[in-house]
């Protein structure tokens, strides 16, 4: 399957550990939709490993808005060794990352709160999957985006008018990355960000 050739063995081995819980703490709360739960390396697993060869070399850590049940910053920090933040306002999955994290020794470390409140180190690499529209998803980063850092931020088929609406309001620049688990899916690689206001003032 797609970006598994991308890990070692050991990280397989955590990788499966954290799919087993996942899917055992799935019965009691909403991780993946029950439908994706037979489809949760594909769909989930592997669409989160496809960022791990776009990941900056020599990073501190990185900050992931939103993860839900894991993705795709725990599942990055698994395959990378890279500390990241969790950002994840729900209690339940906050607990269900906490303890995936403490199964598969990932470096993360969980803050259940909303990304318009969370007080984190700034990190140079910011990533987020299916939380909100590119616009809002810039406003969440770009307060905790290390000058010269980049967002990586997985995005289905309206990506397009996404990008259309962000352009408005932010200056930026902006990759298009094919998705390799799904059609009409990319990955934007941004950087440069600022605000059109930004760049107005004296």
């Amino acid at each position: 399957m797609s970006g598994f050739g991308l890990v070692s063995r050991e990280t397989r081995v955590r990788l499966d550990a954290f799919a087993a819980l996942l899917l055992r703490w799935n019965q009691s709360i909403n991780l993946v939709g029950r439908c994706d739960a037979a489809a949760l390396w594909s769909r989930h697993i592997a669409d989160s490993l496809q960022l791990v060869p776009l990941i900056p070399r020599g990073l501190s850590h990185g900050i992931d808005l939103g993860t839900g049940g894991g993705f795709p910053g725990l599942v990055l920090a698994i395959a990378s060794d890279i500390p990241f933040d969790l950002i994840e306002s729900d209690h339940r999955k906050a607990a269900f990352l906490r303890e995936a994290g403490r199964v598969t020794r990932a470096p993360v470390r969980v803050h259940a709160v909303r990304a318009e409140d969370m007080k984190v180190d700034p990190a140079a690499f910011i990533t987020a999957r299916a939380l909100a529209p590119l616009p809002r998803l810039l406003a969440l980063a770009t307060p905790h985006l290390r000058p010269g850092g980049i967002c990586l931020f997985l995005k289905g088929a309206a990506v397009e008018s996404e990008l259309t609406a962000a352009a408005a309001g932010w200056h930026m620049q902006v990759e298009r990355i094919s998705s390799q688990t799904a059609q009409d899916a990319w990955i934007l690689r941004i950087s440069d960000i600022a605000r059109v206001d930004d760049n107005a003032r004296p």
